[in-house]
């Protein structure tokens, strides 16, 4: 056997033990057509392709066999590779010689001559393993089977119905009302006013929403409401800042300054705005307050309705009945005069539409949509009576709505008492410059319910305690949306019903104020 293939295959070996492969106990290797057998072949010493096999190799082995044969097998026997002592850690040397005695070129006991180190450094394998693995499992998980479906907020949906039925709503009303009310009136009358105030309103929040929440102007929940609620703690409050105006502004500027009406409505409905500007800035200021005092608060709603009684029996206003403090009703009622117990009725609805509608500002987005169709239903019932104040409930009703893009459900702002106190009394000034309570009580019925879901709940407790030593309730919790959300409803679906609830309220009201009117 020449010299030549001697050293090549013991250098060919070499590699092939000293190769990194998989630490299992037994592994077969194969070198087919290797660099250095063809070198062999081209030198002439083997004629025909070669493989060199190693058929086991162990960590610690007691023997390592290799078959070296060619293509067609021509030399006769196996070559053998035996180890003379071979442990795990240890360095041995080996020799070629023939097998059996006899010289062929690919019959040859190979030994390695130089030293050669078996030990396999399991750590780090496992480790490459390691993060061969969690690198597919990133991959893998980088590219999902199925797409999420990206669903839109229930807040969203709901507002959006709302927004298209008003605006059908409205445009119709604006196509035929001619013929309803008998009066030449301007193209798109409520629904121009309706869309300026939603636009304006909504626009103003995108600023006034991240300068309140910068000056951590937030919502003192208190410790009687749902646990659910906790959730809602550091929302920004006083929403009434931004969008009460911009009812106000837009009325004024379609609606002009020739009515009277419009002015004290407009006043009445600052005072009340200032009631609850007051009442949030003691919350928010003194975290462990909750604002103004009940009866304080009660008290100043009730002086601002007989302040707007005294201004309305002393000041001119015209009327279509050539005469003040009536009150229309449908047939066959008529045209009923109070005289001054028109005053009383007036200051009483301040007061009860006031905290109406603070007590309806309990879930995200309910008392803003009804009252936008409060207003609506109370624009259609004055409308025959005084036009200006009907643009004034329409623009009302678009600042609502405006609101509600902030305001739905998840809100990121609360109106507080500055907004809620303020809708209760522009409600009430509607009705007390016209005389239309009783569509008021009609379209804000939503408000009305609440306000005897808390009578009936205090009074069953009162009542209770008295002849059992106990009290008991009627409701689980009121006002009666906080009931129906212990009940496992869920936010949207109550807002919603009570919009639908809102909806038939105001058609009804409208309609009873056409006739009345």
């Amino acid at each position: 056997m020449c010299s030549a293939t001697t050293h090549l295959l013991t250098l060919g070996f070499r590699q092939a033990l000293t190769s990194s492969f998989s630490p299992s106990p037994r592994r077969a290797f194969v070198f087919g057509q290797s660099r250095h057998l063809k070198e062999i072949r081209h030198r002439g010493c083997i004629s025909r392709r070669s493989i060199l096999r190693v058929s086991a190799v162990d960590e610690n082995p007691s023997a390592i066999s290799t078959l070296l044969e060619d293509g067609s097998g021509s030399c006769g026997g196996p070559v053998v590779l035996e180890e003379s002592s071979v442990s795990h850690g240890e360095k041995s040397s080996y020799m070629l010689s023939s097998s059996q005695g006899e010289r062929c070129d690919s019959d040859s006991l190979v030994y390695p001559l130089a030293d050669v180190d078996l030990t396999l450094r399991k750590e780090r394998l496992e480790a490459r393993n390691e993060a061969l693995a969690m690198s597919a499992h990133r991959f893998s998980t980088s590219f999902p089977s199925k797409p999420k479906r990206r669903r839109i907020r229930p807040g969203i949906l709901i507002n959006l119905g709302l927004i298209a039925f008003l605006v059908s709503f409205l445009l119709f009303f604006d196509w035929c009302s001619w013929k309803i009310v008998r009066m030449p009136l301007e193209p798109f009358y409520l629904t121009h006013p309706f869309l300026a105030s939603l636009v304006l309103s909504a626009c103003a929040g995108f600023l006034y929403v991240p300068m309140i929440d910068n000056m951590r102007v937030h919502q003192i929940l208190r410790k009687e409401g749902p646990s659910t609620h906790s959730s809602k703690r550091g929302t920004p409050t006083m929403g009434g800042l931004f969008f009460i105006p911009v009812g106000i502004f837009v009325a004024q500027r379609i609606a002009g300054l020739s009515s009277v009406q419009f002015y004290g409505t407009a006043l009445a409905t600052l005072a009340f705005a200032a009631i609850g500007l007051i009442d949030d800035a003691l919350s928010c200021v003194k975290s462990h307050n909750y604002g103004l005092p009940g009866w304080i608060k009660l008290f100043l709603q009730v002086a601002v309705g007989a302040c707007f009684s005294i201004w309305l029996d002393s000041t001119n206003i015209s009327t279509p009945y050539n005469m003040k403090l009536l009150v229309p009703m449908p047939q066959p009622f008529g045209l009923v005069y109070l005289g001054k117990p028109y005053m009383i009725l007036t200051a009483f609805c301040f007061a009860s539409m006031g905290n109406g509608v603070n007590l309806t500002d309990g879930l995200d987005g309910l008392a803003g949509g009804a009252a936008a169709l409060a207003f609506i239903g109370m624009s259609v019932a004055v409308l025959a009576i005084c036009p200006e104040l009907a643009v004034f409930g329409a623009s009302m009703a678009g600042a609502c709505i405006g609101f509600l893009f902030h305001n739905r459900y998840k809100a990121s702002i609360f109106m507080g008492d500055t907004g809620s106190l303020a809708l209760g009394g522009a409600l009430a000034a509607m009705a007390a410059c016209t005389g239309m309570f009783f569509p008021l009580f009609i379209s804000s019925g939503l408000f009305v319910l609440e306000v005897l879901s808390v009578i009936v709940q205090v009074s069953v407790m009162k009542v209770t305690k008295r002849i059992y030593g106990v009290a008991r309730r009627f409701f689980r919790m009121a006002p009666v949306h906080h009931h129906f959300e212990l009940c496992g409803f869920r936010e949207p679906i109550i807002v919603a019903s009570a919009y639908a609830i809102s909806f038939v309220f105001a058609l009804v009201a409208g309609y009873i104020g056409l006739i009345s009117a």
